[in-house]
């Protein structure tokens, strides 16, 4: 028995399953955890959402970025981007099966041994906070009012915690967090323009698990969402969106020793 996290998929089904059986994964007998953007840009989206929610009774996975998009975008709301590949998932005639089910996963899950979230997590966030910040956007996403909630899911604002925060604000900070941050500033405010290397960063801005005083140190941490970044083995953190959609890799860790195991892919973003 194992656990394998794998990073961002974004819809490249054919790496995906090449992945698994290099590993050779076994629903059944391992665990599989996925850092969320399963789908988007790839050419074979509804494909890795088919597979994942076929074998649900070994995959624990987080909501990313790309999937909130998709499921803002089949409500309606959000702008669809040239390099989208969605429609697929939008047509099927499976897709409100996939799509109710896509909108009831987690934003965070953590175990005794490890944690997960697609992005990161706000300095003055510990693991136990972030979980219970998490479980108040499951319950807008997952409930009835889900549609005023993704209507109101886009912007980049507020760009600091504070407890005293209420409503869409909240809940949109909350996702911006766990799901676009890759920096924050050296007072904690979340940055969400930075995309590129650590090193091109400016100098007011800092890795956010490099924050000074986080509070959710100690607890290893796995995430995605930073390609840019490439795989980092951390004590505490350990990033594995290693960019196969452009052309790097898909990488798979082994939780129990961090074994990673890496598969070298060729670019499959969609050309608009």
């Amino acid at each position: 028995m194992a656990t394998y996290a794998i990073g961002d998929i974004q819809g490249c089904f054919g790496p995906f399953q090449q992945l698994l059986r290099e590993i050779d994964f076994q629903p059944g007998r391992d665990t599989l955890w996925l850092t969320g953007d399963l789908v988007n840009r790839g050419p074979a989206s509804l494909e890795v959402l088919r597979w994942v929610f076929r074998h649900q009774d070994c995959v624990e996975m987080v909501l990313g970025n790309h999937d909130l998009h998709l499921l803002a975008v089949a409500e309606g709301f959000g702008k669809v981007h040239a390099d989208d590949t969605l429609l697929d998932i939008l047509n099927a005639a499976d897709g409100k099966l996939l799509l109710d089910w896509l909108r009831c996963q987690p934003l965070m899950i953590a175990t005794e041994g490890a944690a997960m979230v697609h992005a990161g997590l706000l300095p003055d966030w510990s693991i136990g906070k972030a979980m219970r910040l998490a479980a108040e956007v499951e319950a807008e996403l997952s409930g009835p009012h889900h549609r005023a909630f993704l209507s109101r899911l886009y912007g980049n604002k507020p760009v600091r915690w504070s407890e005293d925060l209420k409503g869409m604000d909240r809940l949109r900070l909350i996702v911006n967090a766990m799901t676009r941050m890759r920096m924050v500033t050296r007072d904690g405010e979340i940055d969400l323009a930075f995309k590129g290397e650590r090193e091109d960063a400016p100098p007011n801005l800092v890795p956010w698990f490099e924050a000074a005083h986080r509070k959710s140190e100690g607890t290893p941490i796995v995430c995605g969402h930073w390609s840019a970044l490439g795989l980092m083995l951390s004590d505490d953190v350990w990033a594995i969106d290693t960019g196969c959609l452009w052309g790097g890799s898909l990488t798979a860790l082994r939780l129990e020793d961090r074994q990673p195991f890496s598969l070298p892919c060729l670019a499959e973003r969609a050309i608009a």
